[in-house]
């Protein structure tokens, strides 16, 4: 059940984790619902506070799909108004972070593109997404994490889609490309999210315009600690092209992925220890579902049919903001046990969502 949807939602962006995310997910829900908000104090205790370049083509990105009027979309802007005019269409589109911002940007195609996804799943037809700016740059999920562990885990759902990685964009010249194409659904389906027994780690170590030893490097170390740890890795070490040079080694178990990014004067083997250390922290928790992960789950859980529980190897200021942030938007049940920064148990009931058209 929704709320009511003729009512403006007034939302405090600095509230919980004050961050992009409160903007998403208010983006997605209002064009998925058709409810205006009306969002204050937007990343106000950022550094820099306001719509950066992908948050305010997010913005532009979500409005397209559902020919929505906007008051305040522009960049720095703190308050932002969104009033959809139609329910979600598909279609051919095209967004590039870099028109949003004079010079270009690296701005995160991945956080765009999961603010898109929910209002277009339910769409009346399919659409064809390409976005343009970093596949793989820092505070952000790389494009590897969507497609080895977002999409999978999607999938559990019933939901399908598919997406392509065209060209790499790193921080700071972006310019990376991927395209994602999504088939209409009716209704989502409620997951078992339950323990597995992992016993392999799969990964890819990659780099852009730089000599092959370096991605080499990044999987011999990592392939070695995993190993240490009585895990068996198949990690692949690449060397693609970009506009500019970067890298990057990219680790994945079901419902988990863990990334470490390279820059100038940090060793290879010290990239790839950064990203091992995090898998391994994950792995001797014994909980079902990574903590980038854990957030990212709450939104198509509150819109299946049924009830579905996990346990998370950390509780994330994310998590917590958007389960507050949900029970605002929809009538839904989330129940989360455990303390900030910790692991905890997530329960969550379904509201068994269906298009504004057949709701």
């Amino acid at each position: 059940m929704l709320n009511c949807k003729s009512v403006m939602l007034e939302i405090d962006g600095s509230e919980g984790e004050g961050g992009g995310q409160v903007l998403r997910t208010c983006l997605s829900l209002s064009a998925l619902t058709g409810r205006p908000f009306r969002i204050t104090r937007i990343r106000a205790g950022r550094s820099k506070p306001g719509l950066r370049p992908q948050h305010l083509t997010t913005v532009r990105a979500v409005a397209a799909i559902c020919a929505a009027e906007t008051r305040g979309a522009a960049l720095e802007s703190q308050t932002l108004t969104f009033v959809p005019q139609s329910a979600p269409y598909g279609g051919n589109y095209r967004f590039d972070v870099a028109d949003a911002a004079a010079g270009g940007s690296a701005g995160s195609v991945t956080l765009i593109l999961q603010a898109l996804l929910w209002p277009l799943l339910f769409a009346g037809e399919t659409a064809v997404i390409t976005l343009r700016g970093g596949t793989h740059v820092p505070f952000s999920p790389p494009y590897h994490f969507l497609s080895q562990v977002y999409q999978p885990a999607l999938s559990r759902f019933g939901i399908t889609f598919s997406l392509d990685l065209m060209a790499w964009g790193w921080y700071p010249r972006g310019q990376g490309e991927i395209v994602a194409t999504i088939q209409p659904h009716r209704d989502i389906l409620c997951p078992n999210l339950d323990a597995e027994t992992i016993q392999t780690v799969t990964g890819l170590a990659a780099v852009t315009n730089l000599p092959s030893h370096i991605p080499q490097r990044m999987s011999q170390r990592a392939s070695n600690l995993l190993r240490k740890a009585g895990l068996q890795p198949a990690i692949t070490a690449v060397r693609e092209h970009s506009v500019a040079p970067g890298a990057g080694i990219f680790l994945w178990v079901p419902l988990a992925g863990f990334s470490s990014l390279g820059r100038p004067g940090l060793a290879a083997e010290k990239v790839a220890e950064v990203a091992v250390a995090d898998c391994l922290a994950f792995l001797e928790n014994r909980s079902v579902v990574g903590p980038y992960l854990a957030d990212q789950l709450l939104l198509p859980l509150a819109l299946a049919h049924g009830r579905s529980s996990f346990t998370t190897s950390r509780l994330t200021s994310h998590t917590l903001t958007n389960a507050q942030l949900l029970r605002r938007w929809l009538d839904v049940g989330i129940e989360i046990s455990g303390a900030p920064g910790g692991p905890g148990q997530i329960a969550v009931g379904g509201i068994a969502f269906t298009p504004q058209s057949e709701s």
